[in-house]
């Protein structure tokens, strides 16, 4: 088995079974029920697929999650060798509250091409491929970005969108794009979907903001690498545990800033599949005893493509 489009279509199976079983607990407010059920489903369907694949971006390390952690072997043990990102469900307060914005998302790549992230923030930025590496930058105020930026489309500061999670850790940032009469496109959680906002113009965001999971960064990134995007992450990290995890990763800059080219190397699928609407795409529908899924999918010079899937009641 190889990295190609009926193997992309494959692994728009697993995240689409993966968020039929999600489906069923929408509006129950069990989020740890909805991602459960989505975890074990993910993992069998995995452990189905004839591959060498090895969760490198999970729902934690061994001693927090039993299944699909960092480190865990999938797949039957033949075949070729995988690195696999996975997030059963983003957006588990979605699910539990029935709420538009939940997915099941996963990532492959060949083994050493995905970056091995560890449990922690990331300051990241992402924008469309239309607008020059060097525009804007990790390390430029939000006030340089945002001119710069408006410089390169030759419009007003307030003809500007930006995506940024609603956090109080954001305040700075928002009070900024406020002075600047930026408009603002909130989002209360599911940072891959924020990220890819700027993948295409029909979603009016210009660029995405501030910081999110490190894991999710890996993620967005492998997304955005199929629509030729930008991205920049840096980890953030709040104590010595955490370093040390990290250090075990291979990370020995702490202070690196992470290009998308470094996070993403080669060829990579992104399959993200809908549990609840969304912008990026619809959600579970069950009709005449079936299951209908709709997945974002994407590969690095192949193609990029919404599959439609039917899972059977069972």
């Amino acid at each position: 088995m190889s990295i190609n489009k009926n193997f992309a279509t494959l692994l728009s199976l697993v995240t689409s079974k993966a968020a039929v079983a999600s489906f069923k607990y929408i509006g129950k407010k069990d989020k740890n029920g909805a991602d459960k059920a989505a975890v074990d489903v993910m993992r069998n369907e995995l452990n189905n697929l004839d591959i060498d694949g090895e969760i490198v971006i999970g729902e934690g390390e061994l001693d927090e999650a039993p299944m699909l952690y960092v480190g865990e072997k999938v797949g039957s043990g033949n075949g070729i060798s995988l690195d696999i990102a996975v997030d059963p469900v983003e957006g588990t307060n979605f699910v539990a509250n029935n709420l538009p914005g939940g997915m099941s998302i996963l990532s492959v790549a060949k083994k050493g091409d995905l970056f091995n992230a560890p449990e922690t923030y990331m300051d990241k930025i992402a924008y469309g491929s239309d607008i020059p590496k060097d525009c804007l930058d990790l390390d430029y105020s939000v006030k340089k970005n945002i001119n710069n930026l408006a410089d390169f489309k030759r419009v007003k500061t307030s003809e500007l969108s930006v995506c940024i999670l609603d956090r109080p850790r954001h305040k700075k940032i928002i009070e900024e794009l406020k002075k600047l009469k930026v408009s603002i496109k909130y989002i209360s959680d599911g940072d891959v979907s924020g990220a890819l906002f700027v993948s295409n113009k029909k979603y009016l965001v210009d660029l995405f903001m501030g910081i999110g999971g490190g894991p999710e960064g890996v993620l967005a990134a492998s997304a955005l690498d199929a629509f030729n995007c930008k991205f920049q992450g840096r980890f953030l990290f709040s104590d010595d545990a955490t370093k040390n995890r990290a250090r075990k990763m291979g990370i020995k800059d702490f202070n690196k800033k992470y290009s998308l080219n470094e996070i993403v190397k080669g060829e990579s699928i992104f399959c993200s599949t809908g549990i609840t609407n969304s912008d990026i795409v619809k959600g579970v529908k069950f009709l005449n005893n079936m299951y209908e899924t709709e997945t974002l999918v994407t590969h690095k010079n192949n193609s990029i493509n919404i599959v439609k899937n039917k899972i059977a009641n069972t």
